[in-house]
């Protein structure tokens, strides 16, 4: 293998855990007000790939949806990544403090926020909150 692949190969690699944990739909712009107008309940994560704490939710989001796929049924996720939107419209009406910030809409209503948490059962009592909506 020469160089130029080797490095292209490896650069693309470690790329993956940034990207291949991520849950949901990506935001863009109107998205989250789409969905809310459909009628839809939708779970929010404020995140940055660089995050650990960001990356410690996702990985407790993915556990629980693993273990009750009624989640993903019922609920729409979408994932804000937090450089590109941090400072946005989204963030700016919701009043974001910071990313690892998880919330929960349904119509024009919050159900409940967690910022910067990353237990088990708190993360589980959010997404509980969001499917009994």
């Amino acid at each position: 293998m020469d160089r130029r692949t080797f490095i292209a190969t490896a650069s693309a690699i470690a790329l993956l855990p940034a990207t291949a944990n991520a849950i949901g739909l990506e935001y863009t712009p109107g998205l989250v007000k789409e969905r809310l107008a459909a009628g839809e309940t939708v779970f929010i994560d404020f995140a940055a790939h660089w995050c650990t704490t960001c990356r410690a939710q996702e990985r407790v989001i993915g556990q629980l949806l693993g273990d009750n796929p009624a989640y993903e049924e019922n609920i729409t996720f979408v994932r804000v990544d937090w450089d590109q939107y941090g400072r946005g419209e989204l963030a700016t009406e919701l009043n974001i403090p910071r990313r690892s910030t998880l919330v929960v809409l349904k119509g024009d209503e919050e159900l409940g926020r967690l910022v910067a948490r990353t237990s088990r059962g708190d993360i589980q009592g959010l997404l509980d909150t969001a499917l009994n909506a």
